[in-house]
């Protein structure tokens, strides 16, 4: 059995953090929350990388002990001001960012979840920079990421 001393577990814990998610050792486990509201989607334009000055669906990391669904609804409060429902997860990608010499600057597994729109009014907040309700004609005219787009084409048939 390896045993590995505390300063080096921590260090590498610490460089994970130190670097805002940039050039991790593993990758990390992210949500996204797909909400509906008068046959719009919600949408918000990351205002840090991997997907700045992009739309998305809204969403970000799960932290320890939280479930799928808590971490849904605690990143679409932060990032939206709105209180959501979350219910199953329904969409799951690879979202790995390399730099110019081939490492891996970012690398999340995203479980995108159905949920319910239940109060609150659009702001954004945390790392979105806007954030919109976007009909089916209008999110065409947006600069998305190919996930969101592949998401939308693929399972509620918005031609994007």
């Amino acid at each position: 059995m390896e045993i590995f001393e505390p300063a080096i577990v921590c260090n590498m814990e610490t460089s994970d953090i130190q670097h805002n998610g940039s050039y991790p050792s593993r990758p990390r486990v992210a949500v996204g929350a797909i909400v509906f509201k008068d046959n719009n989607v919600l949408l918000v334009l990351r205002g840090k990388p991997p997907s700045q000055n992009l739309w998305s669906i809204p969403g970000g990391s799960v932290k320890l002990g939280e479930t799928l669904q808590q971490a849904a609804e605690r990143e679409i409060k932060e990032e939206t001001g709105l209180r959501i429902d979350a219910r199953e997860p329904i969409y799951t990608f690879d979202a790995i960012d390399r730099d110019d010499n081939g490492d891996v600057r970012y690398h999340y597994v995203i479980v995108d979840l159905l949920a319910d729109y239940v109060s609150g009014t659009l702001r954004p907040g945390d790392d979105a920079i806007d954030v919109r309700w976007v009909s089916p004609k209008d999110v065409k005219h947006l600069k998305i990421t190919e996930a969101t787009r592949n998401l939308l084409n693929q399972l509620f048939n918005f031609r994007v």
